[in-house]
């Protein structure tokens, strides 16, 4: 799409919450909402409520036609996900409900699977627990659901599904099939072997850009919402990649790439333009595919998730004085405090040392936590240049500071956009322009004995 589109909307869904931001063509937000993220348990597994996301969205999109007028709607979700859908686009399309990643098939199922994924050296995607690999949830329904798998036209993967049901053209991207997915070859830029193998290939739509507009809105969508005729649905990305696309130029490189720390419920550290040879399985680390096609080493953790384990689900602020607390007492968070996933998967989170009385010192504890993980996953990426920060830890004043006191000689830069993800929406609706975001440097946290206290907590990780 062209720099000229005007006003859009980008359908952001997280994995704990869905936004729908209404954005103007210089990338200024003019509205922004928000709902819960539901999983459903009335259904034969737990499953996303697909049908509570498009009725919300709908009536937000009306309400955001009658202030301005939308030329286009991208959609950004999480990874992990995809819908088997028929044709019939006008009833939700699908033969299954949309399957929570973070549902545990059977043990029996996940046995047979590991003998039928592909080697890592040619996904770059490890085996994970649940359902984060994509190609185990696709496996484990055909198995269990034989008859409503055999129904199945198009396999979508989720951006593409809410793309299709806005517009009808299904459509497969590169972003969210290589998202550790076990179904893409980052370096060859095909399916593996598995799509291959499990008869899905004539299941997958046809490739199409992150950028691309698939058409108009239907005609039935535009008489309940009020958007114009010609209102476009673009193509669509994986959120991770959409933070990414604004370090990327033309080509898919930058000059000297910065390692970008996307921060929400998962914490991502990407390093483009880094190598594919230091990726190692068992520390959750893989290799996401840009917007552009191209492999980006990646690692991960469940930052948001692990924090509010450990602040509490309504975390209090906490000032400075309350990390020195916790750094002069000596009390650790060791991971992990998720189970879904990050380089410590399957080891029992704990806090060690003198108990936390406040609430304010239990949120500097998982702030000092969340900053350690970040710092440790830099590292195993070879992270030696600038990082740049963003998405909801830029809301914590000292995530940033406390980072750039362990990242002597790299720069640390905060995004004064919580939401690199609209950002990156915005990009694919205005393709070949570049959002005007700000950022600062985050100036190092004086506390004593910080980078002590950092070694004393890997030495408890040995």
């Amino acid at each position: 799409m062209s720099a000229s589109v005007g006003n859009i909307v980008v359908l952001d869904i997280g994995k704990t919450n869905v936004k729908l931001a209404l954005i103007d063509a210089s990338g200024a937000q003019l509205a922004e909402r928000r709902k819960a993220n539901t999983v459903l348990r009335d259904g034969p597994y737990p499953h996303h409520d697909t049908e509570g996301i498009w009725n919300w969205m709908l009536d937000t999109m009306k309400e955001f036609a009658a202030t301005a007028p939308v030329r286009a709607i991208v959609p950004v979700t999480h990874g992990a996900t995809a819908a088997l859908v028929d044709a019939q686009v006008e009833n939700s399309g699908l033969v299954l409900p949309v399957l929570d990643y973070e549902f545990e098939p059977p043990a029996t199922q996940r046995t047979e699977y590991l003998g039928q994924r592909p080697a890592y050296d040619t996904t770059y995607s490890p085996s994970l627990p649940a359902g984060l690999n994509l190609g185990r949830q696709l496996a484990w329904l055909a198995s269990a659901y034989p008859a409503e798998f055999a129904r199945t036209k198009h396999i979508l993967m989720y951006p593409q599904y809410w793309a299709w049901r806005l517009s009808g053209v299904a459509a497969g991207e590169v972003t969210s099939l290589g998202c550790h997915t076990d179904l893409w070859q980052p370096s060859r830029q095909q399916y593996s072997q598995l799509v291959e193998r499990q008869g899905w290939s004539t299941l997958m739509p046809p490739l199409r850009n992150a950028w691309d507009a698939l058409g108009p809105v239907l005609p039935a969508l535009v008489e309940r919402t009020g958007l114009p005729a010609d209102c476009q649905v673009v193509c669509g990305i994986h959120d991770s990649n959409a933070s990414l696309l604004r370090h990327l130029d033309a080509t898919g490189s930058h000059a000297a790439p910065p390692a970008i720390l996307s921060t929400g419920t998962w914490v991502i550290a990407a390093l483009p333009g880094g190598q594919l040879d230091g990726l190692k399985e068992a520390s959750d680390m893989l290799a996401n595919c840009s917007a552009l096609g191209q492999p980006v080493p990646c690692i991960r953790f469940m930052g948001g998730r692990e924090f509010g384990a450990l602040a509490g689900t309504e975390a209090m602020p906490c000032s400075v004085a309350d990390l020195q607390q916790i750094i002069d007492q000596g009390t650790y968070a060791l991971p992990a405090f998720a189970e879904a996933g990050g380089p410590f998967a399957g080891r029992k989170g704990s806090v060690v040392g003198p108990a936390l009385p406040t609430d304010a010192e239990r949120t500097a504890l998982a702030t000092l936590y969340c900053v350690l993980m970040s710092d440790w996953c830099l590292t195993a990426l070879g992270s030696a240049g600038d990082i740049v920060v963003e998405g909801s830890f830029t809301n914590n004043p000292h995530f940033a500071p406390l980072l750039a006191a362990l990242r002597r000689g790299q720069q640390v830069t905060v995004t004064d956009d919580a939401s690199g993800t609209t950002s990156g929406g915005w990009m694919l609706a205005h393709w070949g322009a570049a959002p005007a975001v700000r950022s600062h440097a985050a100036d190092p946290i004086a506390l004593q004995g910080w980078p002590q206290y950092r070694e004393r907590w890997l030495a408890q990780l040995a």
